[in-house]
């Protein structure tokens, strides 16, 4: 009969959260700090979306103590950071270069990523490169500007994402947020091991990563959007309890199994903060993926700016915020910089919330941290804001 150790949900979001270094951080501050805070956590993601900071730079705000935008240059700059796919665009750590070989290896060997191949204009890309040295994609002559999203890339583009996908060229640096493109033997560290990891080592490697980030896993999470890694991963959780370095458990009056370190305690027992309110990202890792974020914590979200303006029920980009251990809000925000105006859109409470007078000291305090990091000095509401959320935050 099979043992499953026994938790309570808030021992799981405890484990969740502290193991996601919010809401206080247990990283270092600074370059050091975001190193750190990208290696714990595997990766972070890399989004285009601009209607507030950007994605990569938001959650690393968050954890990171004193963090500056310039950081991430100077990790990709110092080799000790890259830009590859994890389940998204995202920032790795340099040593788990490694663990992409398999994703590019698979279309280089023919897996479709998002074009078919156009295998002559790769190899002019290609020679381009390797003679004149690092280059983005308007520097080729035959390059057509686009004015959407990666669908209406143009062919040299296409060629250039393909090349970048399958392992031929990496990032070298970005400039004013457009990649800039090298051959990967010239950007990628000497001492950096290339060889690919089996099936069953990726399989542990995808466990353990995300164990570590998040204190507490469930099977189908462990190979998040990872195609044909189910068996592997399973055969991999099945070893590592047999071998004790994972146990299995139960969260009360639920029936999913999880998975934990036998030390999981001393993630438990360690101080959170609670009354401290982060606003996170939609892409921030601990509510990326959906499933999970409402297996935990209770919280049904979806980032609406996919969805048609008429079938929105919260808002174009609505920002989960954390507060006493669980998700108590969510708000729809942008940032005017040109006029310097940080606009809520709406602000919209948790049906459970409680205390909310507390909640809306603590918030205010976040949202005028966070419209300073923004560059947006001053905060105003907009015709959706309720009355009674206007006179909660304080900010008349």
């Amino acid at each position: 009969m099979q043992y499953y150790e026994h938790i309570t949900k808030t021992q799981a979001r405890r484990l969740a959260l502290t193991s996601q270094g919010l809401p206080i951080s247990g990283f270092n501050r600074g370059l050091k700090g975001t190193l750190q805070t990208i290696v714990h956590l595997g990766y972070i993601q890399i989004d285009t979306i601009s209607v507030v900071e950007r994605a990569h730079h938001h959650t690393l705000w968050n954890r990171v103590p004193h963090y500056r935008h310039q950081y991430l240059d100077k990790l990709v700059e110092q080799r000790q950071a890259f830009e590859y796919w994890s389940h998204a665009a995202a920032y790795l750590p340099i040593e788990d270069f490694r663990f992409c070989l398999p994703r590019m290896h698979a279309i280089k060997s023919g897996q479709r990523h998002w074009y078919q191949k156009n295998t002559k204009l790769m190899q002019h890309v290609l020679e381009r490169i390797e003679i004149d040295g690092p280059l983005q994609a308007k520097d080729f002559e035959e390059h057509q500007g686009f004015t959407g999203g990666m669908w209406e890339w143009g062919p040299i583009k296409q060629a250039i994402e393909q090349l970048f996908m399958q392992g031929d060229l990496l990032v070298t640096r970005r400039n004013n947020f457009q990649k800039v493109f090298d051959l990967t033997e010239r950007v990628l560290p000497s001492n950096i091991n290339t060889s690919p990891p089996s099936k069953q080592e990726f399989a542990h490697f995808l466990i353990n990563r995300h164990i570590d980030a998040h204190g507490i896993g469930h099977m189908s999470e462990f190979g998040y959007l990872r195609k044909g890694m189910g068996p592997a991963i399973k055969q991999a959780v099945n070893e590592q309890v047999e071998e004790k370095k994972l146990i299995p458990a139960k969260i009360h009056k639920r029936s999913e199994i999880y998975y934990l370190r036998p030390d999981f305690e001393s993630l438990v027992d360690q101080r959170l903060a609670l009354s401290k309110v982060k606003i996170l990202s939609p892409f921030d890792n601990l509510v990326i993926q959906r499933k999970r974020i409402l297996r935990l914590f209770d919280f049904d979200y979806q980032l609406e700016c996919y969805v048609p303006e008429k079938k929105r029920m919260h808002g174009y980009f609505v920002l989960p915020i954390l507060w006493q251990g669980g998700i108590a809000a969510r708000m729809d925000a942008k940032a005017d910089r040109k006029n310097g105006n940080f606009i809520i859109r709406s602000l919209i409470l948790e049906p459970n919330l409680k205390q909310r007078d507390k909640f809306g000291y603590y918030l205010t305090r976040e949202i005028q941290r966070f419209a300073q990091f923004n560059r947006c000095p001053n905060l105003k509401f907009g015709s959706r804001v309720k009355q009674s959320a206007k006179k909660m935050l304080m900010l008349n």
